[in-house]
């Protein structure tokens, strides 16, 4: 299962929020420096994605599709960690995958185990967000984890200035999570 850097499972993290101090990458972080080995957790950032526009799609694509492809190509897994805009996911997510899904024929993401997270200050958990994106990852054959699944309410509450989670259930929680998710990778990359 390891990528052979160390025995780690390269997993890209890709947030939703290009803000940055934002709740979402906040959230991200501090799974980034709890997750459980052998994941490595490497947040790969979407800011300077062009928007998806077939017709830059030639010969010479942008560096930044190149650059996104290649190191989501590399990724063993995928967590997806999203905000909640108006019940759906943020442009900037959306953008990565249909830049990550194209040309036909090369989608990087077919057949990568994936996670995702949702995260809000609000009580409702992100359940729009995680839902509108887990289907668009159905579409690009994301072997997307159903259980356990993360809806992080509150998450202003929840992490401190050192990017660790504030409270012991919490903390059990993405333990839990982070633990499945590592199960469910060799679990999809044996078949």
């Amino acid at each position: 299962m390891a990528d052979g850097r160390n025995g780690a499972v390269d997993v890209a993290v890709l947030v939703g929020s290009l803000r940055k101090e934002s709740l979402t990458r906040k959230i991200a972080l501090a799974m980034k420096g709890m997750a459980p080995s052998p994941l490595a957790l490497d947040i790969v950032e979407i800011r300077g994605l062009e928007m998806y526009d077939q017709d830059l799609e030639t010969e010479t694509p942008p560096r930044e599709w190149v650059v996104f492809r290649d190191r989501i190509r590399r990724a063993d897994a995928l967590l997806f960690a999203t905000p909640e805009y108006n019940r759906s996911i943020p442009g900037c997510l959306k953008n990565a995958v249909d830049v990550g899904s194209r040309p036909p024929g090369k989608n990087v993401f077919n057949g990568k185990p994936g996670a995702i997270v949702s995260v809000t200050p609000y009580g409702l958990g992100g359940f729009g967000a995680n839902h509108h994106l887990r289907q668009a990852l159905v579409y690009v054959n994301v072997l997307t984890m159903a259980q356990p699944e993360a809806y992080i309410s509150q998450a202003g509450e929840l992490v401190d200035g050192n990017f660790r989670i504030t409270n012991d259930a919490s903390r059990e929680f993405f333990t839990k999570f982070l633990t499945a998710f590592a199960a469910w990778i060799e679990l999809t990359r044996k078949k």
